[in-house]
């Protein structure tokens, strides 16, 4: 599956209409971020059941400050349109793809009990 640039327009509808979504928060000028680009492709290319996307903080700023995005490249994954996973960093290949076969285990309905318990 091919990596989807993620913007304000699109945003809602990604998230909305994809079970799981892991996005990558980069900017052209970040070194780590571009190193970890072909290993976020490679991994898109290998996992079925997940979009992944990309949000350039440089040209998205409203979202990256709507996520409180702090250090890039930042990782996050939503699963039914609830944001499940949040962290700065890049991983390994194989990291990402296990950060993804939990992402697809994890019980929603625990996930929204918990969250109407709050």
């Amino acid at each position: 599956m091919s990596v989807i640039e993620l913007t304000q327009s699109n945003f809602d509808e990604t998230i909305t209409n994809n079970e799981i979504v892991i996005i990558d928060f980069w900017a052209p000028w970040c070194g780590p971020c571009l190193q970890f680009a072909p290993t976020f492709k490679e991994t898109s290319e290998k996992v079925q059941g997940v979009t992944f996307a990309k949000i350039n903080t440089e040209e998205e700023q409203a979202l990256g400050a709507h996520f409180r995005i702090r250090s890039i490249p930042t990782l996050m994954i939503f699963r039914d349109s609830i944001g499940i996973f949040s962290q700065p960093g890049s991983l390994s290949g194989k990291d990402l793809e296990d950060l993804l076969e939990k992402a697809k285990t994890i019980d929603m309905d625990e996930v929204r009990k918990e969250l109407e318990s709050q």
